[in-house]
């Protein structure tokens, strides 16, 4: 059952990497950041929209990467849609304990649909050196709304 479970995330990280979700420049952005990672070469730019109540409306990206880090940014790009900044930071800082650790024992319920979404990429725990590929568009979109220009995943 583990290894078919696996397979099944493996081949959600291929889809999302090989063929990404809101791969486009978001001509009328309200905010915008570019983001790298040094390590690997990674590299992304990153719209996000916001609607009149500030809620992102849409987000989208494009870039150059491994699979882990375009499959991150697809589903992100999916997943704060609907979110107030505050809840897209929110769930950005448990993705990052997801990555991290495998698990993301203070998610709750008003986060569960998403960090069940976002599990795909749990298994980067297990590899240090890619958890920065997964966190990159998390890191970038912290910094579309908070102004900056810029973010890495250093």
């Amino acid at each position: 059952m583990f290894d078919d479970l696996r397979d099944l995330y493996q081949e959600v990280i291929l889809d999302h990497g090989r063929k990404p979700r809101n791969f486009r420049r978001l001509e009328d952005a309200d905010r915008h950041a570019r983001g790298d990672n040094p390590l690997c070469g990674d590299r992304m730019e990153l719209w996000v929209k916001l609607d009149g109540d500030g809620h992102i409306a849409d987000a989208a990206f494009q870039g150059k990467g491994c699979a882990i880090s375009m499959a991150s940014a697809s589903l992100m790009t999916e997943t704060v849609r609907g979110k107030s900044a505050a809840e897209a930071k929110e769930l950005g800082t448990k993705f990052r304990e997801l990555a991290m650790t495998g698990t993301c024992p203070d998610c709750g319920a008003d986060l569960a649909e998403e960090m069940e979404r976002l599990q795909v990429l749990g298994g980067v725990a297990e590899y240090p050196s890619r958890v920065k590929c997964a966190t990159l568009a998390w890191h970038t979109l912290n910094a579309a709304l908070e102004g900056a220009k810029e973010a890495s995943s250093e």
